[in-house]
Order: C-alpha cells, then structure tokens, then sequence
C-alpha cells in the first residue's frame, strides 16, 4: 500500500483579552494542546505537527492584523503549510468576510482549514457551507454584544457615572474601583478655572494660547501602564477649545450630542460657562481668511490638499511692512506644530501650476489628445481655441481658479484635476468629447531652498534666469579682469565692500565652460544650480566634463 503524503499542520491561537496570560497554562496552551491531540490522530493520513507555535494573546477576532496570523499567512504563501489547525473557527475570525478572503488565500497555495471541535474541513463544499452558517452566527454573536455595550454605556452616562476615556484636566478617577466617579484635582482644578477665565477676559483662543505658554500652564500629564508618559507639553488651540466645551466642567456627562447631570463635582459656575460658550459661537460666526477689505481672494484657496489630505489655507504675514502670502496646511494654522505641514509661497505657487496647466495645455494641442476620438476635419480650430485658452490662463491670474476643480500635493508629486465644463465650453466641444487625460495632469513636484526663499519646481522646468546666480557671474568676470590688470585682491576687497574669501570662492565663476555661463544668462541652468552649489560642489575644471556633469546642451 502506498504511503500517505506528509501534510505539515500549523496550530493557531487566539484570545481576546489577555486575561490569565501568565498563568503557567492558560488557556492558548489549552487550545493548543487540544489541536495537537487532534492532529496526532490523524498520523495515518499523513499529518505532521510543525514545531512553530502561532499564538495572539490579547487581540481581537474582529481583525486579521495579528502578529502571529500575519507569519501563519506568510508560511502558507512560502508554500511550507499544508493545514491550519483551531480550536474553534472564531479563534481565527469572527468576520464573514476576513474569513472569505482566508479561505481564497489558502486554496491558492493548497492549504486546508480544520476546526477541532466544530469537524468540518474547508476542502470540502459541505465543509465550507457548515463554515459560513456557523461565522455568520459568530459575527451576529459579535455585533450584538457591541450593541449591548454601547446601549449600558448610554444608560449609565444617563445616570451620571463615568465611562471611562481620557481623563479631563481637573479630574481623578475615584478611588474605589467599583465607583465609576470622577473627584475633583484640586491643582488642575485651578489651572482650569484660570483658562476659562482668560478666554472670558480675552476672546481669542490664540491670546489664550500665549498666555497659557508665559503662565506654564500644562495639560494634564498621564502615564500608561506600559510607563509611556503622555501630555505635558504646552496647550494647543484645539486643545483649549475642546476643554473650554466640554461640559464635564459644569457637573454634567456628555454622551454624543446630549449631555446628562453627573455625580461628580462641577468646577465651573454656570454663569461664567454660559459666558465662554457665547464668546466662542460669536468667535465661530466671524468670518475666516482674509480681511474684508481685500478684493483679490487667492485663486487656489479650498482647491488644494497635501499628503495628509489637509487643505492648504490662504494665509500672510507682515514683515516690516510688506505683505507676504503663503498657503499653508490648515493644521498648521489650528496651532499645532507639524514639521509634515507645508508652507508655500502663495505667488510662487499659483505661478508653477499656470505654468503646469498651461503647458500641459499646449501640449495636449500640439499632440491632438484633445479629444477622446480625434477628428481630423476640425483640428485645426480646435487646436486655435486650445491655444487661446492656453494664453487666457497665462495672461489673467484668476483663470487659473476657474480651471482647477481639485489638487492634492505630496513631497515629489502634484496631481490635478480640471474643470471638464469650463475646457469644454472654451473648445466649443461636448464634455463627453474630451479626453480623459485632458482633465488629469500627475507630474513632479520639487521644492528647493535657498536661504529663506523656497523654490518650486513642478512639471517641465521652463527658462527661468536666476537673478542671484547672474549677478554673481558679472561680478566674477569684473573681479577676474581687476586681477589681471594687477590689481590685488586686498584692493578689490575695500572697493567693492566684499571680505576677501567672498570674492575668492566667487571668481571661479569667471572660468566655468562657455556653454554653462551661457545657459546661466538664458535662464537654461538646472533647477538645483545656484551659486551656494558652485562654491560647496567640486566642480572639474576640464569644460567638457562641466557641460556633461549639469547636462547642458
């Protein structure tokens, strides 16, 4: 009689809590012990207990990012697993559709599921029917045991009692277990009498802020079972408005939108609340942005998003008195302090994304991809009303907000989209006739600083002449022809007001390859050439290797 094929069996445990878990034998070793018998009595059809243990103590059923059932999954695909081994179907999911996507998985490498004591197997098609019947009743177990939570927790917040959740500044947990209390802190309590009273005072979250900082006033300080210290750090405006609304304050417990009398101490009067809740719905109803008086709202505003998905907020500021415009990630502007958020020059950025659309225009004409079929019969007007359109968005600022429905910026990449109706009514063309690539542009997106200043650089680099860079070759040639009349350079140093090691690093300038200063006077330079990269780089003196090192044609 032919001998039977070793299948390798891998066990997998489960636990939801990780009660007991320290216990010499718990109860992922009862399950395991109980799968191992199981598989010893089926040596005859070729079973194998592998040695790996694959055990999540502690994690929920309700998903499948488990550490253990991400290396089980991991062994199968490798092809080294050839069952899978549980006490009970729901130790490896409890929802109808993970399950599903475990089943496909397996069969695709050839691996069987087995439940001990539930005896089915997924090999067969009664196995896998008996298999849905009992998780959906699984997942069913689970979605009203989530509804007879919440629903206790509604009665009991009715009722005034704590839940649980962070702990409000002011606020301690009751000293006894069983009471679900909050006492008053009678320190924090202080630090939050005195915020409510500074907003009452002042009516600005911002001052609030800055006064909060110069006084020290913190949030509350917690520490995590695992001895990870949370807050500490200085309030936030979001932080400020959340505390100054929360009616925990008042002697009250809020559950969603209603809020119930509690059973702890309240730490505000209800005449100084009433009076911060009307200064802050005053403060909600003052318009946003920029001052009424000014007529030219930029034309990107609420059109551009960043990695993150927050929205880019026209925003300024003053500096001895000049205007200076940026669009900057709202979570910046909401006080935090985010070194992902971005701050981009408003000009310089509505200026490279007219230079985007509009090339990306121009393009479009010049290729005939237009249209979704092309016609040769009117391609030629049609290119004439794209080239107008084109010089239309170049020549007037605000036809660019019209053109631009949404945006999205993440570091090295843009994506836009445009508005298919304004295209097509300036085509004189059906919507449903253009292209779907005229309407998304994806390109690069690059920003690059020098100093203070932040260069953007999106799409196809266009000649753009760098002012810095072309001054200080002029002045290189100057320097050079004074060296070679005799003047030394200690002379040009009190002429021009320069130190000598400036005018020393710059005159090499003088010498770089022809086709390099020309490219700098047309304004042909890489984007990353400046003069701060002339002086830090080794630049070869040989001209031919110039040209091929910054790829100048």
């Amino acid at each position: 009689m032919s001998q039977k094929p070793v299948i390798r069996c891998a066990i997998y445990t489960r636990k939801s809590t990780d009660e007991g878990l320290d216990q010499a034998f718990n109860s992922l070793d009862a399950q395991h012990e109980a799968c191992a018998a199981y598989i010893a009595s089926q040596r005859h059809e070729g079973w194998k207990l592998i040695p790996d243990r694959f055990d999540d103590g502690g994690l929920s059923g309700g998903t499948l990012d488990r550490p253990a059932l991400q290396r089980l999954l991991a062994e199968i695909d490798a092809g080294r697993i050839g069952m899978v081994v549980v006490y009970k179907i729901d130790r490896l999911t409890r929802s109808l559709v993970d399950f599903g996507r475990l089943v496909e998985r397996l069969d695709a490498k050839g691996c069987s599921f087995v439940s001990v004591t539930q005896a089915f197997n997924t090999a067969t098609s009664m196995g896998r029917l008996t298999l849905n019947v009992l998780l959906s009743f699984a997942q069913f177990e689970r979605e009203v045991t989530a509804e007879r939570i919440r629903d206790k927790i509604a009665a009991s917040k009715k009722k005034g009692l704590w839940m649980g959740g962070a702990l409000p500044l002011g606020y301690d947990r009751h000293p006894d277990p069983l009471r679900r209390e909050l006492i008053m802190n009678p320190v924090e309590a202080e630090v939050v009498r005195t915020l409510f009273r500074l907003y009452a005072d002042l009516g600005n979250l911002r001052l609030v802020e800055i006064e909060a900082e110069r006084r020290g006033l913190r949030p509350k300080t917690l520490t995590s079972r695992t001895g990870r210290v949370r807050g500490g750090a200085s309030f936030a405006r979001g932080q400020l408005h959340h505390l100054l609304t929360n009616p925990v304050y008042i002697g009250r417990i809020r559950h969603k939108d209603q809020s119930y009398p509690g059973q702890h101490p309240a730490i505000i009067d209800d005449a100084l609340w009433q009076e911060v809740q009307d200064k802050l719905i005053a403060a909600s109803a003052r318009p946003r942005g920029r001052s009424a008086t000014i007529s030219d709202p930029r034309v990107l505003t609420g059109k551009l998003r960043d990695e993150t998905g927050d929205l880019l907020t026209p925003t300024h500021s003053l500096k001895a008195g000049r205007r200076f415009a940026y669009y900057v990630s709202n979570r910046l502007i909401a006080g935090g302090k985010d070194p992902s958020g971005w701050r981009l020059p408003a000009e310089a950025l509505e200026t490279t994304l007219r230079q985007v659309v509009v090339g990306h225009l121009r393009s479009a004409a010049e290729s005939h991809a237009l249209l979704a079929q092309p016609e040769a019969s009117g391609a030629s007007d049609l290119v004439r009303r794209a080239a107008a359109l084109a010089d239309r968005v170049e020549r007037e600022p605000g036809g660019l907000g019209g053109l631009i429905t949404t945006g999205s910026l993440a570091p090295g990449r843009l994506q836009l989209e445009l508005a298919a109706p304004a295209i097509a009514a300036a085509l004189e063309v059906p919507v449903a006739a253009l292209s779907d690539q005229l309407t998304r542009i994806r390109c690069a997106f690059v920003l690059r600083r020098r100093g203070v200043e932040t260069r953007i650089i999106a799409g196809e680099t266009v000649p753009a002449p760098d002012e810095v860079l072309q001054r200080t070759l002029a002045e290189a040639h100057l320097w050079a022809r004074a060296l070679r009349r005799g003047t030394s350079l200690t002379e040009i140093a009190r002429e021009t007001g320069r130190s000598e090691p400036y005018i020393r690093t710059r005159i090499p300038l003088a010498f770089l390859a022809p086709k390099l200063q020309a490219a700098i006077l047309d304004g042909r330079q890489p984007a990353h050439f400046s003069v701060a990269h002339l002086i830090r780089e080794d630049i070869p003196l040989d001209w031919t290797e110039q040209v091929r090192l910054f790829a100048i044609q």
